[in-house]
């Protein structure tokens, strides 16, 4: 039987974190950097568990995104992975049901990065038709490479907004988007 947690960063133990990191190596094929992990950690974790064995997490972390020139606070999706041997029985869904639960209560919308379209489509989150663009420092730097992989889901305060508009974040080591 599986167990679901909702913990942040800081709550996480030592053996906690050496498990989800082993978990999302082993996850991505082409890699699971220092910066990735870097960048999964600082917010909430959802943890799928059974026994002993963290079999499914995904995280979420703060981020503020400028949308049609109007700074909105997102939570950014990131460390989305099942474990290969528990893949196609909905864990990978119960975490990010759970984790939308979060990002109802905690931002105004919930955005992320993939090529897995159809996994997120089926969850509500839907696909950015705008362009996308990263901030770092005074320039701003068009990323029409990232333009058909951001997703967001949007409720509440932007419910109605526009997913055509130019997208904005800030840049970070490693992948900015």
């Amino acid at each position: 039987m599986s167990t679901v947690q909702v913990l942040a960063t800081a709550d996480l133990t030592a053996q906690e974190r050496r498990a989800i990191r082993a978990l999302l190596t082993a996850a991505f094929e082409d890699g699971f950097t220092d910066d990735d992990w870097d960048h999964t950690l600082g917010g909430l974790h959802v943890i799928i568990e059974d026994g002993d064995a963290i079999v499914a997490h995904a995280a979420v972390v703060p981020r503020t995104l400028k949308i049609a020139g109007r700074p909105v606070r997102a939570g950014y999706v990131e460390g989305v992975a099942t474990d290969a041997t528990r893949q196609r029985q909905g864990l990978g869904s119960l975490a990010m049901s759970e984790l939308a639960r979060v990002l109802r209560r905690e931002f105004e919308m919930g955005a992320l990065s993939s090529d897995r379209h159809h996994f997120y489509e089926r969850l509500g989150w839907q696909r950015w038709r705008g362009p996308t663009y990263v901030r770092d420092g005074d320039r701003i730097i068009r990323t029409a490479h990232e333009d058909d992989g951001i997703m967001a889901l949007v409720f509440g305060p932007t419910e109605q907004m526009d997913l055509t508009a130019p997208i904005i974040c800030e840049a970070r080591s490693g992948d900015d988007w």
